[in-house]
C-alpha cells in the first residue's frame, strides 16, 4: 500500500475560500498544478463546492443550474414575510432548497412538505430551538439526528433572511436570534417548511461560515455576540483554518504528530508569537516580503537537510491563512532540488498579507504494508483518514466517527474525490486486515483526534469573548484529517489539517450508504449523535439562565452539588432565605399556606419551586399549588411518599390499559400498633420485609422470617426511632409507622425517570449488588444495566406505569424494583431524583443532568434531553460503611486519600456523610467506583482498588457484592 501525505488541491476544493486576490500565476516548472487530481465538474457534487460557488463561501454570481435531477415541487413558500430577498439571494435560497431535496431523495427520505401557509405558533422562549444556517449536504447528519433526538426543534435555515437579531434587554452588546422561517426535522427523516408566528428564539446556533461578501458576512454577523450558545463563529473559524497555528497548537499542547514544517510568516498573529518551537516545526518571522532571498535560502537548505524530514523524498510548498482556506497553491518538489523550492517560496511570499504564511512541509514516503497477494502493479493505494470529534459533558472530547478515503498512491487525496468507507475496510484494501493491528490504528486515531480538540478548547479558554466572537461561542465539534506514516515500527496518524464541516459531511456520506431500505440502518451510532446531545445540553442551560427558583429544604452533605450546579447553570436560587420549621410534616397543608404568604409578602417572582429532599416533597407540591407553579399533584406525592399506600393503590389499579400497574405491586400491610403486626403476619406471606413507611436510605429495613421476628423488630424501631432527632433526614418527621411487605426473590435495580406532561422523556437503569441480609443497606451498583434489552425495557415500562398509576406526571423520579422470574416487582417510588451516586453517574456516563431536568420541569419547561442517550462507558461501585470500614476510612482509605484518587481519575468518589460516626441504624458513608470500557474491566479495577485500600475483607466481601455484574 502507498500512503502519502494528502492535501486539498483540486479546483473544487479551491472554491472553499473567498477569492480576495487574483488567482496565482504559474509559479514554477509544472510539478503539480492547482488542480493535480481529477477533472473539473460542470455540476458541483459536494457541499464544499456548493458553498464556495456561492455567496456563503464568498464568491459571487448566481448558483449553477441543472444540478439536481428530481421531481419535487417547485412552488413552495420560500419567501420570508418582512424580509424580501434580491434576485441573486433568492436564487441561492432556491438552490439550497433543491440541494436539500436532492439529499433527502438520495437518502430514501420523503420530500419536504410545505406548511408555511399555516404558521406554527409554539411557545416562543420556552422551547428548544436548534438552528442551523448552512449547506444542507454538509449538515445533513446533524439535521437528521436532531430530528430524532428533539423532534420538530431542529431547524435548517436556507437563507440569512429567515433569521433576525434583536437586542437582548439587560445584556448590552448581545442579541437574541429569532427564527421566522425554517425547515423543521422530525423522526423518520420527515421535514416541513414552516413559518413561525411569533418567531422562535434560538437556543443554539450553528452556521457554516465563510469570510467573503454577501451571505458569508451575513452568517458571520448573525453568529456574533448572541445570547444563545453558538457552535461556530468567524473568529473561531479563522483560528481553526490556519494550518500553521493549528499545527503549532497540536504539536506543543496536544502531543499530536504533524508534518515536519518550515514556515515563513509575515507579521504573524499574536497567538503565534513567542511560542516555543516544536520538533520538526520551524517558524521564521519575516520583517518584509521583499529582500528575503538570503534568509529564505539558508532556512530552506537547513530544513531540507534536517533530521526532522527523515526519509522524506519530496516536500510541498503552500500558502497558509484564512484567505487560502480550500484554495491551496500547492507545488511538489524533490527534496534535492533546493533552488526550485526556494524559488517557489519567494514567489509565494509576494502574495502574502499580514498574518499569513508560506509553508514548506514533508510529503512522507508511502507506507508499505504486507499484502497476501504480493506487490501490486502501479502506484498502489493511498489512505486519508477523516475523524469527527465532539465536545461532550465537562468539556471532554469524544471521537464520534472515523471515515476513510482511498485513492491512487501517486495522487493527493482530497475530500469529495473518493468514496467514504470505514477504517477497517480501507486498511483491508491496502493489505492490513489483522484485527489487533487495525484496533491499534483506531486507538491512535482516537487519541490524536481527541487531543486535537482538547488543544483547541484550551486555546479557546484563554481567549476573550470578543476574540471568540461572543461569550457563548465555542467549538463543539472538529474534523481532523490524518495521513498514516511509519514511525518507530508502527503506523502513526499525522494530522494534516482541522476543519469545521468536511469530515462531518464525509461521515454523513458513509452513513448514507445504508439509506437504501433493503440494507437497513448503519450498525453504529451516527456521527452527529454526541454533537446533538451537546446542542441540547447547551440549549437547556440557555433556557434556564436567570430563572428564579425557590428550593424547599437544603438537604445534607450528599446534596451540596445542587448549589454548585445552580451557579454553573446561571440559576437564581432565590437569595431570600426563609427560616421556617418544617420538621412536623403532618402540618404540611398549614405550612404551605404560611410559606405562600411569606413568598408573596417578599414580592418574590418565582419561575418554579422544587425540592430534592424526601421530607419536603409533599410540602413542595402543596406550596406549588398555592402559588400556581408547575408540579405533580399533592395527592400523587402523598401516594408515593407512603410506601404501603403506594402498593395498595397500585394493587387496585388493574387497568385498562394493559399491562396494568397492579402486575408490579407487592402485597403489604401498614403497621401502627402491635395489633397491626399480629394481623399482618396472617395476611402477608413470610418471609417478609419490614420498613419505615416514610423512611429513606434503607434505615431500619429488615428481613423477617416469622411472627416473633416481626414483633421484635417492630418493638425495636418503635423504641429507637421515634422522631427526627433520633436519626435526622430519614423521614421521621412524618412519624415512625411501619409496613410489612412480601419478600420477593430477584435482582434489585434502580430506574431513574424523567416525565413531562405524563410522557416518558428518558430512563436510566442501574443494577444493585446483593445486600447483607437481614439488612438491606446497598452494597454495590453497576451502570449501565447488564440486563438483556427486553428485560431493561420491562423495568423501564414497569417504573413508568407505576408512576402514572400514582398520578406522577411531571418530574424526575427514582423507582426501585426487583426483577423476579415473573417480571418486575415494585419496591418503592421516590418522587424525586435518585440519591447517593445516581445523579453523578448518569451525568458522567450519559451527559444528562437529572438536576437540570428537574428544575426545567419545575419551571414548566420540557427538558432538553436526547431521546436515546447512550452510555460512554461503565461504572461499578461499592458502598463504604462506618461499621465495616472505620479503620480503613481512618487510614488507608481516608477521605483525603479517596479524594486524591478521584482527582487523578483512578476512582469516582461520592461522599454521602461527613462524620465517621458508627451506629446501629446507619447509611453508607461514601461510594467509590471505577470506570471501564466494559463491566468486567470496571469490576476488576474496583476489586483491586478495594483490596489495596482495605475496603475488601472477610466481613465485607467485595467480590461477592460485585458477583451480579459478571
Amino acid at each position: 500500500m502507498m500512503v502519502i501525505m494528502t492535501v486539498q488541491s483540486s479546483r473544487a476544493a479551491a472554491k472553499a475560500l473567498p477569492l480576495l486576490t487574483p488567482p496565482l500565476p504559474d509559479l514554477a516548472p509544472p510539478q503539480l498544478s492547482l488542480d493535480p487530481s481529477g477533472p473539473e465538474w460542470d455540476c458541483p457534487l459536494g457541499s464544499k463546492d456548493l458553498e464556495d460557488e456561492g455567496p456563503w463561501g464568498g464568491g459571487s454570481g448566481l448558483p449553477p443550474t441543472g444540478c439536481f435531477p428530481g421531481s419535487w415541487r417547485q412552488d413552495v413558500g420560500l419567501d420570508c414575510k418582512g424580509s424580501p430577498e434580491g434576485t441573486e439571494a433568492r436564487a441561492w435560497t432556491v438552490y439550497y432548497y433543491s440541494l436539500l431535496q436532492s439529499c433527502l431523495q438520495q437518502a430514501g427520505l420523503p420530500e419536504t412538505q410545505d406548511r408555511s401557509q399555516a404558521p406554527r405558533t409554539g411557545c416562543p422562549g420556552a422551547e428548544v430551538t436548534l438552528c442551523v444556517l448552512g449547506s444542507p449536504s454538509t449538515f445533513l447528519p446533524v439535521l437528521l439526528e436532531g430530528g430524532v433526538q428533539s423532534p420538530g426543534n431542529m431547524l435548517l435555515c436556507l437563507s440569512p433572511a429567515w433569521l433576525m437579531k434583536v437586542p437582548a434587554p439587560g445584556q448590552p452588546g448581545e442579541a437574541a436570534l429569532l427564527v421566522s422561517k425554517a425547515v423543521s426535522f422530525h423522526p423518520g427523516g420527515l421535514t416541513f417548511l414552516d413559518d413561525f408566528v411569533p418567531p422562535r428564539r434560538a437556543t443554539y446556533f450553528l452556521a457554516g461560515l465563510g469570510l467573503g461578501p454577501s451571505r458569508g458576512r451575513e452568517a458571520a454577523e448573525l453568529a456574533r455576540d448572541l445570547t444563545c450558545p453558538t457552535g461556530a463563529s468567524a473568529e473561531l473559524a479563522r483560528l481553526l483554518e490556519d494550518r500553521l497555528l493549528t499545527r503549532q497548537l497540536l504539536a506543543q499542547q496536544g502531543g499530536v504528530a504533524v508534518p515536519a514544517t518550515l514556515a515563513f510568516t509575515y507579521k504573524p498573529p499574536g497567538l503565534l508569537r513567542g511560542g516555543d518551537s516544536s520538533p520538526g516545526l520551524r517558524l521564521v518571522e519575516l520583517s518584509g516580503k521583499e529582500g528575503q532571498e538570503t534568509l529564505v535560502k539558508e532556512e530552506v537548505e537547513a530544513f531540507l537537510r534536517s533530521e526532522a524530514l527523515g526519509d522524506v523524498l519530496q516536500v510541498a510548498v503552500k500558502l497558509s491563512g484564512w484567505r487560502w482556506r480550500g484554495r491551496q497553491a500547492l507545488r511538489l518538489h524533490p527534496r534535492a532540488e533546493l533552488g526550485a523550492v526556494v524559488n517557489t517560496v519567494l514567489a509565494l511570499l509576494e502574495k502574502l498579507e499580514e498574518e499569513e504564511s508560506v509553508l514548506v512541509e514533508a510529503v512522507y514516503p508511502p507506507v508499505q504494508l504486507p499484502c497476501s497477494d504480493g506487490p501490486s502493479p502501479g502506484p498502489g493505494l493511498a489512505v486519508r483518514i477523516c475523524a469527527v470529534v465532539c465536545r461532550t459533558q465537562g468539556d471532554r472530547p469524544l471521537l464520534s466517527k472515523v471515515v476513510c478515503g482511498v485513492g491512487r498512491g501517486d495522487r493527493p487525496l482530497r475530500h469529495h474525490n473518493s468514496l467514504p468507507r470505514t477504517l477497517e475496510v480501507a486498511l483491508a484494501q491496502c493489505g492490513l486486515g489483522e484485527e489487533a493491528q487495525v484496533a491499534a490504528v483506531r486507538q491512535r486515531v482516537k487519541a490524536a483526534a481527541e487531543a486535537a480538540l482538547t488543544a483547541m478548547l484550551a486555546l479557546e479558554a484563554g481567549l476573550s469573548a470578543e476574540q471568540r466572537g461572543g461569550r457563548r461561542a465555542h467549538t463543539d465539534f472538529l474534523g481532523v484529517d490524518f495521513a498514516l506514516t511509519a514511525a518507530g515500527g508502527m503506523l502513526t496518524p499525522v494530522a494534516l489539517e482541522l476543519n469545521g464541516g468536511l469530515c462531518l459531511e464525509a461521515c454523513g456520506a458513509l452513513e448514507g450508504l445504508w439509506a437504501a431500505p433493503r440494507l437497513g440502518p448503519a450498525a453504529d451510532e451516527a456521527a452527529a449523535t454526541p454533537l446533538v446531545e451537546t446542542m441540547l445540553r447547551r440549549s437547556a442551560r440557555c433556557l434556564m439562565e436567570g430563572k428564579q427558583l425557590l428550593v424547599v429544604g437544603a438537604g445534607g452533605v450528599s446534596k451540596k452539588f445542587v448549589w454548585e450546579a445552580a451557579r454553573d447553570y446561571g440559576l437564581q436560587l432565590v437569595q431570600t432565605f426563609i427560616h421556617f420549621d418544617m420538621t412536623e410534616h403532618r402540618r404540611d397543608e398549614e405550612n404551605a399556606r404560611l410559606l405562600a404568604e411569606l413568598v408573596r409578602a417578599r414580592g418574590l417572582k418565582l419561575d418554579g419551586c422544587f425540592s430534592y429532599w424526601d421530607d419536603c416533597l409533599v410540602l413542595t407540591a402543596l406550596l406549588c399549588q398555592e402559588l400556581g407553579l408547575p408540579c405533580s399533584p399533592p395527592a400523587a406525592m402523598r401516594l408515593a411518599k407512603k410506601k404501603s399506600l403506594t402498593q395498595l393503590h397500585l394493587l387496585r389499579h388493574r387497568g385498562p390499559p394493559w399491562p396494568a400497574p397492579s402486575l408490579h405491586a407487592v402485597p403489604c400491610c401498614p403497621l401502627e400498633s402491635e395489633a397491626d403486626v399480629e394481623r399482618a403476619v396472617h395476611q402477608v406471606p413470610l418471609p417478609g420485609v419490614m420498613k419505615l413507611e416514610f423512611g429513606a436510605g434503607a434505615v431500619g429495613v429488615r428481613l423477617v422470617e416469622d411472627a416473633p421476628q416481626c414483633h421484635e423488630h417492630f418493638s425495636r424501631i418503635t423504641r429507637d426511632l421515634q422522631g427526627e432527632a433520633d436519626h435526622p433526614g430519614i423521614g421521621l418527621g412524618w412519624g415512625n409507622a411501619m409496613l410489612l411487605m412480601e419478600f420477593v426473590e430477584g435482582t434489585e435495580h434502580d430506574v431513574d425517570l424523567v416525565l413531562f406532561g405524563g410522557r416518558l422523556l428518558a430512563a436510566f437503569v442501574s443494577d444493585n449488588g446483593p445486600t447483607r441480609l437481614p439488612g438491606f443497606t446497598e452494597t454495590a451498583a453497576c451502570m449501565p444495566t447488564g440486563l438483556a434489552p427486553e428485560q431493561e425495557a420491562q423495568m423501564v415500562q414497569a417504573a413508568f406505569r407505576c408512576c402514572l398509576g400514582c398520578g406522577l406526571l411531571d418530574g424526575v423520579f427514582n423507582v426501585e424494583l426487583k426483577l423476579t422470574g415473573a417480571g418486575p416487582r415494585l419496591i418503592e417510588i421516590n418522587p424525586r431524583m435518585g440519591g447517593f451516586y445516581l445523579r453523578d453517574w448518569i451525568l458522567e456516563l450519559y451527559g444528562v443532568d437529572l438536576l437540570l431536568a428537574a428544575v426545567m420541569v419545575a419551571c414548566g419547561l420540557r427538558p432538553a434531553l436526547p431521546t436515546r442517550p447512550r452510555a460512554r462507558g461503565h461504572l461499578v461501585g461499592v458502598m463504604c460503611l462506618v461499621s465495616q470500614h472505620l479503620q480503613a476510612l481512618s487510614s488507608t482509605a481516608s477521605r483525603e486519600t479517596l479524594q486524591a484518587l478521584h482527582d487523578r481519575g483512578l476512582l469516582r468518589l461520592n461522599l454521602l456523610e461527613e462524620a465517621l460516626v458508627p451506629g446501629e441504624y446507619e447509611e453508607p458513608y461514601c461510594s467509590v467506583a471505577c470506570a471501564g470500557s466494559s463491566p468486567t474491566e470496571a469490576r476488576l479495577r474496583l476489586l483491586g482498588l478495594c483490596q489495596g485500600l482495605g475496603i475488601d475483607g472477610p466481613s465485607y466481601p467485595v467480590a461477592h457484592f460485585l458477583s451480579h455484574f459478571k
